[in-house]
C-alpha cells in the first residue's frame, strides 16, 4: 500500500474516531465534530413504467427502493472557536444506497453531496467547496411535502435538470445574518476548465424574507455546461437558467405552501412548475401532507403533467419514523415526469399511480 494511500486512510480513520468521542480539544481552542446521518429503506409500487429504450410503459413494478421520505447518508459536521463570534467550520457529506451498500443519491464520489470548508462571524457564513446551491434550497423551503423523495418537488426538479444547482463543485458561496427579516444568500461555481472561464461557471442567488408565520423566497440560477464538473461520475452541467418564487404560512398546526419554479434548459424545453400543498401534525407523532405540482413546457403547450401526492408519517421514537405515501402523475406529450427520485423518476405518457411506505432513522 503507497505510504500516501495510507495516510489518507489514517486522516479518514482519525477524524471517525474524532466523531464518535463527539468533541476534540486543544490548548488553544475548542473545537467539535458531530456524525449524524439518515438511513431510509422502503417498498415502492407503480402501475408502469418506463421502458428507456422504446420510451414506451414497460409494465407496473414492485422495488425495494433506498429512500422514500430522504436518501439514506451520513455526513460530519466540524467546528472551532476562533474568538471574537468568529468560528471555522467544514463539512462532509456522503450518500450511500442502502440497497447495495453502494454511493447514492449523491454526485457518485465518497463525499458527493457536500464537501466544504468555512467560516463563520456575526457577518454571515462564507463558504467554499462542494455544496448545495441558494436556488435549490429555496426550492426546498417552499416545496409543500418538504422534498419527499416520493412525489414532491424533488422529482420535478431532478426530472428536469437532474443535480445541477443541488451538487455545485468548485463553489464559493455567502450567506448573510437575517437582517430585519430579510437574508441574502450568493454562489459561484468556477468550472475548474482552463482558459475558458464560461465552461461550466455556475451562479445563483436568493432572497428570504421572515416575519413571524410568514416567510418568502426569490431565488434565481445559471449554470453552462462542461468543466470539471462534467467528468464526474454524475454530472451537474446541465445548461440551464432558473428562478423561483414561493411563500409558506404557519397556523399553528398548519403550514401551507406555494410556489413557482422555471427551468429554462437549453436547446430544449422551458418548463414552469407550479406547485401547492400543506401538512398538518395531527399529534406530536403524527403528521400528513398533500401537494400538488403542475408542469408545463412554454415552448410547447402540449408537453405538460400533473403530480399530486400525499402521505403520513408517524413517530415510533425521537430518531425512527415509519411512513405511507400514494400519488400519480399524468404525462401528455413529450412530458416525463415520475413519481420518484429511485427506481421511478421518470415515466411514460398517461396516468400512473404510486405506492410507498417505508421506515426512516436518523442519528
Amino acid at each position: 500500500m503507497p505510504a500516501s494511500y495510507r495516510n489518507r486512510v489514517a486522516a479518514i480513520l482519525g477524524l471517525m474516531g474524532a466523531c464518535a468521542l463527539g468533541t476534540t480539544q486543544n490548548a488553544n481552542a475548542q473545537s467539535s465534530v458531530t456524525l449524524y446521518g439518515i438511513v431510509d429503506g422502503s417498498l415502492l409500487y407503480t402501475s408502469k413504467a418506463l421502458d428507456p429504450t422504446t420510451g414506451q410503459n414497460a409494465g407496473h413494478r414492485y422495488a425495494f427502493t433506498d429512500g422514500g421520505l430522504s436518501g439514506s447518508f451520513f455526513g460530519m459536521r466540524g467546528a472551532e472557536d476562533l474568538g471574537g463570534g468568529m468560528r471555522a467550520i467544514f463539512g462532509l457529506e456522503s450518500g450511500v444506497s442502502i440497497a447495495n451498500g453502494a454511493f447514492g443519491n449523491s454526485n457518485g464520489n465518497l463525499f458527493g453531496r457536500e464537501a466544504w470548508v468555512g467560516v463563520a462571524s456575526r457577518f454571515g457564513t462564507l463558504k467554499a467547496g462542494l455544496q448545495h446551491s441558494p436556488f435549490f434550497l429555496a426550492v426546498y423551503d417552499v416545496d409543500p411535502r418538504d422534498m419527499s423523495y416520493f412525489g414532491s418537488g424533488l422529482v420535478t426538479y431532478l426530472n428536469n435538470v437532474f443535480v445541477t444547482g443541488l451538487f455545485n463543485p468548485n463553489a464559493i458561496s455567502y450567506t448573510s445574518p437575517e437582517i430585519a427579516g430579510l437574508q441574502a444568500s450568493a454562489l459561484l461555481a468556477l468550472g475548474g476548465a482552463a482558459g475558458n472561464f464560461q465552461a461550466g461557471r455556475q451562479y445563483s442567488a436568493s432572497l428570504r424574507y421572515h416575519l413571524g408565520s410568514l416567510t418568502m423566497d426569490a431565488a434565481l440560477y445559471s449554470g453552462n455546461a462542461g468543466g470539471s464538473a462534467a467528468s464526474i461520475p454524475v454530472p451537474s452541467v446541465v445548461e440551464f437558467n432558473g428562478r423561483a418564487l414561493g411563500a409558506s404560512y404557519v397556523f399553528n398546526d398548519l403550514t401551507v405552501k406555494a410556489s413557482y419554479v422555471q427551468y429554462k434548459v437549453a436547446g430544449s424545453f422551458n418548463n414552469r412548475v407550479y406547485s401547492g400543498g400543506a401538512s398538518y401534525r395531527i399529534t406530536p407523532a403524527l403528521n400528513v401532507d398533500a401537494g400538488v405540482w403542475v408542469t408545463r413546457d412554454a415552448n410547447d403547450s402540449s408537453n405538460n403533467s400533473v403530480l399530486a401526492s400525499t402521505g403520513f408519517a408517524y413517530s415510533l421514537s425521537k430518531a425512527t419514523v415509519t411512513y405511507g405515501q400514494v400519488g400519480f402523475v399524468t404525462n401528455h406529450g413529450g412530458m416525463r415526469t415520475g413519481l420518484s427520485v429511485n427506481n421511478a423518476l421518470n415515466l411514460p405518457v398517461g396516468t400512473t399511480a404510486g405506492v410507498n411506505v417505508g421506515i426512516r432513522h436518523t442519528f
